[in-house]
């Protein structure tokens, strides 16, 4: 955001005695009027005759300067204070020339003497206010524009300036997230001028930014009237914001039919590039790609059409032609906010930490303390934090088997592709009706390192040691891979090895199995999902099993998450062993499911995150009749900060498992998630 200082101190005021006298009324009209090529030419003109004459000279130099020749100006001021060292419009106008060469420092120091020494003088203290907002001492460039004013009180320069000044203090307060106070000097300068377009347009930044969006739409109905088209664009984004992207389409293709009779060519361009976002929100890509490919015709290679097709590609999860949309949109200007943050966006999507990073600090060098920017430095930083997660649960069935279980983790990430992790588990299970109890302790060691940014090892190793019957202990291992074999598709190999701990009676029988698995799931840009799984399971009780699901799903919303679909499950045994545990020789389930999600990594601090997992249908074991089936599974939770959240679960379900058929098994428990520091461990940042 930009903000411009007015700089004329009306010092013809007091000057225009003098160009009277030497009847140089014309060249003073030029000044006033802006006429500053003109003026230059008159008063070159006047100095031919009379090249001593000290009003002449001020002017022509005033002229100069104006007309884009700074330097040449302060030149002459220079030679004039020497000649006339007392005389207070010279240094007036030598202290204003200083302006137009950006020498704020020197101004600075030379106006402090100027205002201690003419502590009345309307014009040194405007010029020592425009100093120092041109320096971002905006406090103190607010005491003295007020002084000014009480010397001049209508004086429209001085308010002018006073609401350039209250602009950048409000910008100031913005980037450190001083939201009311900023606020309460859009409202000052509203008081001075009502309606003023540019003080609304950034009141309604500052609601966008802090998602006020009851505020935000109050102020765009204030635009409306003269400017329908950039108070509907403004209201579209606000729809986005508040999670109702259709209603953001509609505003949007209403500002577009509007502009059709318009002139101005930067609102209409401003009103395609939100039709084509609202477009791309609602995962319209087919038409938004379309709309794209007519823009670039149109506006080839131009910066904003350039951030649409990158948008568009991220949205599709084609990150590689994203990066070479942000790249050729720095080629273009390399200071482009849009390219920098757009381009770490896409670098951190596809996994690329490091460039991600880089590309968020060249942004802040260019937009010190951005908020976007600086909240996605924040976002990584506490993917890098290290954090301790515990979790304790209560579970029973109807086959009076009851559990308690501790889950304590900790993740100390060292590096951006390393990160080491300690487990310790504990479950203690009791019969109440034939009283055999048992216990397990778990403990873990491990950690994740990332080969390349589609390809993730995962790694874990450790003892388990029960008490049950007999007394033992047996090695646990889980390792596997995460990989991205192409976009939109996630492929899990991995193997685990652990011991059967549901019950008391499991426990006791020491069966260890081994577990050859793979995930696959497969997104697609027309909101349709494929997930697969795939389990075959060695024991040391001589048995195998083979475990095949596969669920079809469609997503309905994105924010929140609202997806159904069908699934399937198929489950064999070698061996059929009831008494010691469900192990048919087939074993097939069909059901329907739903999925409410709003996800505790997007969800802001101070609010509640949820969870709802619901299926119905019929399972079929052997050659028996089927049986209704049943599971859910809930979640809610509280986010206190980035560093705190918890939440309570519950699942309930009648679905046969590993042990049992035709029982219900409820869960409850508790979960806590807290970061131990406040950033990484190791230097993440150039700046750390």
């Amino acid at each position: 955001m930009k903000f411009r200082i007015k700089s004329s101190f009306l010092l013809f005021l007091l000057i225009s005695r003098f160009c009277f006298a030497q009847d140089m009324v014309e060249g003073f009209n030029y000044l006033e009027k802006g006429d500053f090529a003109d003026a230059e030419k008159f008063f070159t003109t006047i100095l031919e005759s009379y090249p001593e004459n000290k009003t002449a000279r001020l002017c022509y130099a005033r002229a100069v300067g104006l007309n884009k020749q700074p330097e040449k100006a302060l030149s002459l001021f220079i030679d004039l204070k020497k000649e006339y060292p007392n005389d207070l419009e010279i240094k007036l106008n030598y202290a204003e020339a200083m302006l137009w060469n950006s020498k704020f420092t020197d101004a600075k120091k030379y106006y402090t003497t100027l205002v201690d020494e003419n502590p009345s003088n309307f014009v040194a203290h405007l010029g020592y206010a425009n100093t120092l907002s041109n320096l971002k001492e905006f406090e103190n460039a607010l005491v003295n524009v007020n002084k000014a004013l009480v010397i001049d009180p209508r004086n429209k320069g001085a308010l002018v300036s006073r609401k350039y000044i209250k602009l950048g203090y409000a910008n100031d307060k913005v980037k450190t997230k001083s939201y009311d106070e900023a606020e309460l000097f859009y409202n000052e300068i509203l008081n001075d001028f009502p309606n003023d377009k540019e003080t609304l347009l950034n009141k309604a930044n500052l609601y966008l930014i802090s998602k006020q969006i009851e505020k935000g739409k109050a102020v765009y109905s204030l635009l409306e009237k003269d400017n329908p088209n950039i108070a509907l664009n403004g209201l579209s984004l606000l729809s986005h914001l508040n999670d109702k992207d259709k209603d953001a389409l509609k505003i949007a293709s209403e500002s577009l039919e509007k502009s059709n009779s318009i002139k101005d060519t930067i609102i209409v361009k401003q009103t395609k590039e939100r039709y084509v976002q609202a477009l791309i929100w609602n995962r319209k890509y087919t038409l938004a790609e379309s709309e794209i490919k007519s823009l670039l015709e149109k506006y080839p290679n131009q910066n904003w059409v350039l951030a649409l097709s990158a948008t568009l590609n991220i949205y599709k999860s084609d990150f590689k032609k994203s990066i070479a949309d942000y790249e050729g949109i720095l080629k273009n200007d390399s200071t482009s906010f849009d390219g920098n943050l757009g381009i770490a966006n896409a670098y951190f999507a596809s996994g690329e930490i490091k460039k991600a990073i880089l590309a968020a600090e060249t942004t802040l060098k260019i937009f010190e303390n951005q908020n976007d920017a600086v909240n996605f430095l924040n976002k990584i930083k506490l993917e890098h934090t290290p954090y301790i997660e515990e979790k304790l649960s209560y579970s029973f069935d109807n086959g009076d088997n009851k559990a308690i279980a501790s889950r304590a983790q900790v993740v100390f990430p060292l590096s951006t592709k390393l990160s080491l992790n300690a487990t310790y588990q504990y479950r203690k299970t009791e019969n109440t009706v034939t009283k055999t109890n048992a216990t397990t302790n778990d403990i873990l060691g491990g950690g994740v390192y990332k080969f390349h940014p589609k390809v993730n090892f995962n790694f874990e190793i450790g003892v388990s040691q029960a008490k049950a019957v007999t007394n033992y202990s047996q090695m646990l291992i889980h390792s596997f891979f995460k990989i991205k074999p192409a976009k939109l598709q996630d492929l899990e190999l991995g193997y685990k090895r652990e011991i059967q701990n549901f019950n008391s009676d499991l426990i006791g029988k020491e069966i260890v199995t081994n577990n050859y698995y793979l995930n696959y799931n497969l997104s697609t840009n027309i909101k349709f999902g494929w997930f697969t799984q795939y389990f075959y399971t060695t024991q040391t009780d001589d048995n195998t099993r083979h475990l095949f699901f596969t669920s079809l799903y469609y997503n309905f919303l994105a924010k929140p998450v609202l997806k159904g679909g069908l699934n399937y499950q198929f489950i064999s045994f070698k061996n059929q062993v009831p008494i010691d545990y469900f192990s048919p020789e087939k074993f097939n389930a069909v059901e329907v499911f739903v999925d409410f999600l709003k996800d505790e990594a997007v969800t802001v601090n101070k609010n509640l995150f949820y969870n709802v997992n619901a299926a119905t249908g019929f399972q079929f074991i052997e050659d028996n009749e089927k049986q209704w089936t049943y599971r859910v599974q809930a979640k809610l939770g509280y986010k206190f900060s980035d560093r705190l959240s918890t939440n309570l679960y519950g699942i309930r379900s009648n679905i046969a498992s590993a042990t049992a058929a035709g029982f219900t098994y409820t869960e409850i428990g508790i979960r806590l998630k807290w970061y131990l520091f406040e950033k990484p461990i190791f230097k993440i940042l150039s700046s750390d």
